[in-house]
């Protein structure tokens, strides 16, 4: 058991990691009023704007399904870090996308353009946001760090989890170079859109997170082995439930504009396999390759392509194998030696995230 179990016995009263983190978020935040400016104040606008903790509540349940306390604020102070390397992510993403909104709001890239022009700064408006809202990814990611290493973790936990900080963090941004490239090169093959995948969504939402918690509670080999499996799976199951919200989703519920994956010629397993389906039919070749690689799609050319994904049986093959990743998952936490409690928690969070539509 780790050393973690006895730290800060003053805790909430609630067991309840959400309510608990969104207040080590806002502590932590609070805590850095200063001379960050305008940066500090969209970081703190996008950070605080909502968002799932994904994350930070699958780093929670490795800590407790490795035997980390039910209570412990040194760990909820360490996963804000995840929290706000998440709002790295979703900054430079934005920026890379030329997304124009993010949780329902204008994304940071957007809204610091917005301000140069109603200051009527000198310079191009839209060039000053895209500089500054990589500053703001950039202060995300330096908070991240300072907020694991200040959180009051012993130094043998902190030392433990060092390394899988040090992962999800270069896997993230190697993830998303692969995302880009893909584009760049119009890769169209399943192979690479499943490694994107892996590396930008499974290994940093869920399995190196995993991975994070139960190193700091001191799991063995076999315990880190089967929550990474888990995750791994489960976290591909994620990525490939998002691609079908990012083309069928309701921007209403989801914050963002309907098939917009769509209009960034997104190189996803979905676009993969509705090509490699499409072969020896030309017309619905041509209609995927505009979508991927016109500078412009129509609403038209969306409900087309969305429709053809359907006839392809592409949404259905992801379908059936989001449910094959999941059972996969599940079945690696019957081989682990967990905490109960934190395995159910699991088995739960991982159908949640399949079945989610945000």
């Amino acid at each position: 058991m780790s050393l973690l179990t006895s730290v800060d016995a003053r805790t909430s009263p609630l067991d309840d990691f959400g309510v608990l983190l969104d207040d080590a978020l806002r502590e932590f935040l609070g805590s850095r009023q200063g001379a960050d400016g305008e940066l500090g104040d969209e970081l703190r606008r996008l950070t605080l704007a909502g968002g799932k903790r994904i994350r930070p509540t699958f780093a929670w349940w490795g800590w407790r399904a490795a035997g980390g306390a039910p209570r412990a604020d040194a760990v909820v102070r360490a996963l804000v870090a995840l929290e706000l390397l998440q709002t790295c992510a979703l900054v430079h993403d934005d920026v890379m996308d030329r997304s124009s909104t993010r949780r329902g709001k204008p994304s940071v890239h957007e809204a610091l353009a917005a301000r140069h022009r109603r200051e009527r700064w000198a310079g191009s408006a839209r060039h000053y946001g895209d500089s500054a809202a990589i500053l703001v990814g950039d202060l995300a990611l330096a908070w991240a760090d300072d907020a694991l290493v200040t959180a009051g973790l012993p130094a043998d936990a902190l030392q433990r989890a060092w390394r899988p900080w040090q992962d999800v963090r270069t896997e993230m941004i190697t993830g998303q170079h692969l995302d880009l490239q893909a584009v760049a090169r119009r890769e169209e093959s399943l192979e690479h859109a499943v490694r994107v995948a892996a590396l930008k969504t499974a290994a940093y939402t869920v399995e190196r997170p995993l991975h994070l918690g139960a190193a700091l509670a001191g799991a063995d080999d076999d315990v880190v082995k089967s929550l990474r499996e888990y995750g791994h799976s489960v976290g591909v199951a994620f990525q490939l439930r998002d691609d079908l919200i990012g083309v069928f989703g309701d921007s209403s519920v989801c914050g963002k504009p309907v098939g917009e994956d769509l209009r960034e010629g997104k190189r996803t397993p979905l676009m993969a396999i509705a090509l490699s389906r499409a072969q020896g039919n030309p017309g619905a070749q041509r209609l995927l390759r505009r979508c991927l690689t016109a500078s412009a799609v129509s609403e038209r050319t969306v409900d087309d392509v969305r429709a053809l994904l359907v006839d392809l049986g592409a949404v259905a093959a992801v379908e059936e194998h989001i449910e094959v990743l999941v059972a996969t998952g599940l079945a690696a936490l019957e081989r682990a030696d967990l905490e109960e409690r934190a395995c159910d928690e699991l088995v739960r969070l991982a159908h949640r995230a399949v079945a989610r539509t945000t």
